[in-house]
Formats: structure tokens, C-alpha cells, sequence
């Protein structure tokens, strides 16, 4: 990436950095603190694709968001280690399940399996990330993660089979 800086007279700095795709992003930073992006796909031309202003506070955000404050990649390796391992599975709930008409704490998924639910589809209704006190009905589509061993004691125990 080519990084460009140059003053603008009057109106405060302006930074251009040209990436090896050839686009183009230039942020013009105004002594007032407002802060102008403009987006270039094509870095020789005239006219911005994209332009939008940003307030100081959004501008420190993004900043913070493209250093990765919030949320950094895993190493891919690692990731294929990972889902060799951890198995995400939807399961119906049976009338015979044990777990029929309990709530999921009263049930004990997690403690009986090693699964847990994550999700819940209750006829039109999607829970995610389901309350504790959440009860568990016959149809009901319990997305489950947990590895394969453990999805499969819990898909045995939804369609009641001990």
C-alpha cells in the first residue's frame, strides 16, 4: 500500500492510500476535526465511487475496528483443527424425549450430553441463545454444538431413545 500525505491550505491534511488493487481510499481531515472519506475504485479516476463524512468519534472507531480492537482472525490452521472437532447440528425434539416439556435448565442438556443448545426454532419463533427458563415442546428444532460424540448422545436423547 502507498501511503500519500499532503496539506491542503486552509483546510487541513489530506491522505491518499492506493492499494496494490489500484483503489484508492483518501481521507481528508479538516482542522475543524471533521474527517471526509472517499472511496476510488479506480485510483486514476475523477469521481469517488464512495464518499461519506465522519465525526472524530467514528473516525477513532473505525481506526479501532481495522486494528482489530474487537475482533482479531484465527490462525487458519487452528480453525481447521477446530472444526474437525466441534460439530453444530439441528435436532427435533421428540413427544418421547425426556427433555419434552422442560425447561432447558430443569432438563440438563449440557450436564447429560456435553452440548449445547445455542438456538431454538419454536414454530415461527428463532431463540438465539436460548433463557435458561426457556421450556422445550415436542417439534421444537434445538440448534446444538458440541463435539460429534456429544451431538449424538443429545439426538438420541431428543428422540427418546435412552
Amino acid at each position: 500500500m502507498k501511503i500519500q500525505v499532503s496539506q491542503l491550505p486552509g483546510i487541513g491534511q489530506k491522505i491518499s492510500l492506493k492499494t496494490a488493487e489500484d483503489s484508492m481510499l483518501v481521507v481528508i481531515v479538516h482542522h475543524t476535526g471533521k474527517r471526509e472519506l472517499y472511496f476510488f475504485d479506480d485510483a486514476d479516476g475523477d469521481e469517488a465511487d464512495f464518499a461519506m463524512d465522519l465525526t472524530p468519534d467514528e473516525t477513532r472507531e473505525l481506526g479501532a475496528q481495522l486494528l482489530g480492537a474487537t475482533y482479531q482472525p484465527v490462525n487458519a490452521e487452528k480453525l481447521k483443527m477446530f472444526k474437525r472437532q466441534i460439530v453444530v447440528d439441528y435436532i427435533t425434539l421428540s413427544e418421547k424425549s425426556e427433555f419434552a416439556y422442560r425447561t432447558l435448565e430443569d432438563s440438563e442438556i449440557r450436564n447429560k450430553t456435553g452440548a449445547t443448545i445455542i438456538g431454538i426454532v419454536q414454530g415461527d419463533d428463532m431463540i438465539a441463545i436460548p433463557e435458561p427458563d426457556r421450556k422445550l415442546e415436542p417439534g421444537d428444532v434445538l440448534m446444538s454444538i458440541g463435539k460429534k460424540e456429544q451431538i449424538e448422545n443429545l439426538e438420541a436423547l431428543c428422540k427418546g431413545e435412552e
